[in-house]
């Protein structure tokens, strides 16, 4: 049993209404309102993602101030060497990437990509909150 507590609602609720969105987004790709608030849930998952794997990885840590300044890279492979993470760098640097795309400017083409990558990277978002779920318990 683990001595520290990580509440993982943030991340279950998260990932539940990114799929949620996904099923409708489905039902019609044309309803460009559906996929703006799609690409929208991207955004919140992939944040609550990032920062859960990070407090997760602090918590569970003897020396938790090495992840204080740890580039996001390093961050990732940590956690996908504890097998919290189902992609490696390459993939995260690809879920960083279009993050960075939708907080800057909204174009279609932007749009249409990020939802391309929604299927992948909701697996890893499952697998990580399932991974730490475990963890917890």
């Amino acid at each position: 049993m683990n001595d520290f507590v990580l509440d993982l609602t943030p991340l279950h609720n998260a990932t539940n209404r990114l799929y949620e969105g996904w099923l409708r987004y489905q039902q019609d790709i044309s309803d460009t309102q559906i996929r703006d608030g799609l690409v929208q849930r991207f955004e919140f998952t992939y944040e609550i993602s990032h920062k859960m794997l990070k407090r997760y990885l602090e918590m569970a840590s003897a020396t938790p101030e090495l992840f204080d300044q740890m580039p996001f890279q390093d961050l990732i492979r940590t956690g996908n060497e504890q097998g919290l993470l189902l992609g490696s760098w390459p993939d995260w640097r690809l879920y960083r990437e279009m993050r960075g795309k939708t907080s800057h400017s909204y174009d279609e083409a932007v749009a249409l990509e990020v939802v391309a990558g929604i299927p992948k990277f909701l697996a890893e978002a499952s697998h990580l909150s399932e991974q730490l779920e475990k963890r917890m318990a």
